[in-house]
């Protein structure tokens, strides 16, 4: 059985098949699009729903992480970043002369552009990710990505996720979601993933004190702490898995998108 939505808005069919052989329009391609904003703790799988969300809708994902790594990536080639020290009055200098894009694959996924060049395999070295680890302390670095994430978003079309996304990032987004669940039970899929990966795990107990230390540093860091937005939709995922959390989400963007239709 197919669920259909009725929405107030012009969509560009794209057409796929069920296992039935029925032809199903895709609701995802839409011509007046959105911005969605989803916060949340630590472990909450913000990312998964929102990667999934995208790809879903035909949206760009803005992978911060990968922002940061493609920064430490230009900071590394111009030796700005070594083993030893990290030179920050360069960096400063030249934040402004980096440019991060990302543009869709043809598997479907998306890949991050530096300045033009693609370098989604590049970022993903060891080295490049401890770079990654240093430039995201640097207040002008964040500033800058910040900057380049809202330019992003005045073309509309694009779901971000992390801790002050509806709050700082995009606080005028028409979609804000807030993701959940006790600590408890973070801590417990965090441990059980790591054993599905074929990982040694630390003792439940640590991964649980990991998880509550995260939670107070940052609800009470000084610089945009997590919070919920006002006006954002709240899911205590507990007993919701991944398939369950992205159908709520499509849910609500319906909604959103049918209200201002």
């Amino acid at each position: 059985m197919y669920v259909v939505y009725l929405v107030q808005t012009i969509y560009l069919s794209r057409v796929i098949v069920g296992n039935d052989g029925q032809e199903i329009t895709h609701l995802g391609m839409q011509a007046n699009k959105i911005n969605i904003a989803i916060d949340g703790f630590s472990s909450c799988g913000k990312s998964t729903m929102a990667k999934d969300l995208a790809k879903e809708l035909g949206y760009t994902y803005i992978d911060s992480g990968a922002m940061y790594r493609a920064f430490a990536l230009y900071a590394i080639r111009n030796g700005w970043i070594t083993d030893a020290e990290m030179d920050e009055e360069a960096l400063r200098k030249h934040v402004s002369n980096i440019r991060i894009t990302f543009k869709p694959n043809e598997q479907g996924g998306q890949e991050t552009y530096l300045n033009g060049e693609n370098v989604e395999d590049t970022i993903r070295t060891l080295e490049v990710a401890n770079g990654a680890s240093r430039v995201s302390t640097l207040g002008f670095v964040r500033k800058e990505l910040v900057h380049q994430q809202q330019q992003m978003g005045k073309e509309k079309g694009v779901v971000m996720d992390g801790r002050d996304i509806g709050t700082v990032v995009f606080p005028n987004a028409e979609l804000k979601l807030f993701i959940t669940a006790p600590a408890e039970i973070r801590a417990q899929r965090r441990f059980d993933e790591m054993k599905a990966k074929g990982e040694n795990p630390p003792a439940y107990e640590e991964i649980l004190a990991n998880v509550k230390e995260r939670d107070q540093r940052d609800t009470t860091r000084a610089e945009s702490p997590l919070r919920k937005a006002d006006d954002a939709l709240e899911l205590d995922n507990t007993h919701v898995d991944i398939k369950g959390q992205l159908q709520w989400a499509l849910n609500m963007f319906h909604r959103i998108t049918a209200k201002n239709g």
